[in-house]
């Protein structure tokens, strides 16, 4: 695996495994496939991937329930668990009282990152900060960080706590770039957001790298550059997200296929006029 350091020397994978909609949607949780998705979940980790990246609010909180029996057979140490708190639930002691619901659901004594999933105007960044604050010096978390922030957020948010903002995790892919994003509440990301992380050693985890398959569809050059590489387009969309300064990124895959497949994004690099043709190029959005 190849890996990129976090803020305090904190090596992460440039890839990822996403966990949303495995175990049911944000409102109602689906048991159904229980026995698959754990044994999905283990033969990632099996095959390398050591970052899982979930939600309280994945699943309807199932999906953490998941992840903490597929966890249980490995060492903890050797994983890195990123989970989110929901922007219903920032005020300080809901801050709080979510971690620690989480980390039962996770069955584990820490998480890795926490973010913010979004911003919530309603409630007051500073007492979230504050809360985070101390689930830190708690040792409830590892590291501080947020979701779809832009950079004026980041910079309140930063303001409020003791500790660095670690990471920003948007939804950016070659489709999503700096147009405001359905689903996410993004814009500027390749002209402000992306660039302020990486002045400022902020880590961006870019989430929906092929943009929930778009990107698979035909399009002229990701079907030229598939067989100059000898490479599918998803690893050739992943391939240029984690070849940027700054950028690693999160894949949900419950297929064994899909899971290997992924990983084929890494130990190769595409030649530099591909690279500003791929950046060059305006793929569209499912919207439009």
């Amino acid at each position: 695996m190849e890996y990129k350091i976090l803020t305090g020397n904190f090596k992460i994978p440039v890839i990822g495994l996403g966990t949303f909609k495995i175990g049911g949607s944000s409102t109602e949780p689906d048991f159904s496939e229980d026995k698959e998705s754990i044994q999905a979940i283990k033969d990632a980790i099996a095959l390398w991937y050591s970052h899982i990246d979930t939600a309280e609010l994945y699943g309807a909180t199932h999906t953490e329930e998941l992840i903490g029996e597929a966890i249980k057979d490995f060492e903890r140490s050797k994983l890195i668990i990123t989970s989110k708190v929901y922007k219903t639930h920032l005020h300080y002691d809901d801050v709080i009282t979510s971690c620690k619901k989480s980390l039962e659901r996770l069955q584990t004594a820490y998480i890795d990152i926490y973010l913010i999933h979004a911003p919530n105007p309603e409630i007051p960044l500073q007492e979230t900060m504050e809360a985070l604050d101390f689930l830190l010096e708690q040792g409830f978390i590892k590291h501080i960080g947020v979701s779809n922030f832009s950079v004026e957020q980041m910079k309140e948010a930063q303001k409020y706590s003791k500790y660095k903002i670690a990471v920003n995790q948007i939804p950016y892919n070659l489709s999503a770039r700096n147009e405001d994003y359905k689903g996410g509440g993004c814009s500027d990301m390749e002209s402000e957001i992306i660039p302020y992380c990486q002045e400022n050693d902020i880590l961006v985890m870019a989430y929906r790298p092929i943009e929930r398959g778009f990107l698979l569809q035909s399009h002229p050059l990701l079907d030229t550059l598939s067989v100059k590489y000898g490479k599918t387009k998803a690893q050739i969309a992943i391939q240029r997200l984690i070849s940027k300064k700054n950028i690693v990124t999160i894949c949900k895959a419950t297929q064994t296929a899909h899971i290997k497949e992924n990983l084929g994004a890494m130990w190769w690099t595409l030649d530099n006029e591909d690279i500003e043709a791929l950046d060059a190029t305006q793929f569209g959005t499912p919207n439009t």
